[in-house]
């Protein structure tokens, strides 16, 4: 375990990594990266046999993650049994109207590494519900990411979208251990 590892975690959450967000013209920042991220977390987290969710947005009608559309599609391969799942979500919150929290209850899980898209929104939604139900949470700075916010004239000039990650993280207080990279998270089955 490297020195600057935080504790161990029971399972790894990845949230929306679907390709409309990750791959092509309209992929968030720097996605290159954040796929290296997360695909290390994966392979990581499936060696240790720790639980894995891929959780997939349901987009409205119209939205790049429409149901059904090339975008809605997971962009890294799933290997579904007994500790890896696939949870298709309509809402932000991975919780809210899903089997998120049941699986979860089930595998015996208390603490989980949560990586994914969009910071501000689906990330950030599954943390703070996932800290509301007791659990202990991993927000690796490296495994999230999101869109530049856009300028609002006369407020403010654009957000970049690194900027916007690190704060949708920090929003969520002192709870999440939010300040590691993902190559320092750990599992366990």
């Amino acid at each position: 375990m490297p020195a600057d590892a935080v504790p161990a975690v029971d399972a790894l959450i990845l949230v929306d990594l679907q390709t409309a967000f990750v791959s092509g013209p309209n992929a968030v920042p720097a996605a290159a990266v954040l796929l290296d991220r997360v695909t290390d977390l994966l392979d990581r987290a499936r060696a240790a046999n720790a639980v894995v969710v891929h959780l997939q947005n349901d987009g409205p009608p119209g939205a790049d993650d429409e149901a059904g559309t090339p975008g809605w599609e997971l962009y890294l391969p799933t290997k579904p049994g007994p500790r890896e799942h696939v949870i298709r979500k309509p809402r932000d919150d991975g919780f809210d109207a899903t089997t998120l929290g049941p699986v979860l209850v089930s595998a015996g899980v208390r603490s989980l590494a949560i990586c994914g898209v969009m910071s501000e929104m689906c990330v950030h939604a599954t943390a703070r519900t996932a800290l509301a139900r007791g659990y202990r949470v991993v927000l690796p700075h490296d495994a999230h990411a999101t869109y530049d916010a856009p300028a609002v004239p006369g407020v403010s000039e654009s957000i970049p979208a690194h900027t916007v990650s690190r704060i949708a993280a920090w929003s969520l207080g002192d709870q999440p251990d939010i300040t590691h990279p993902a190559a320092t998270v750990t599992f366990t089955s």
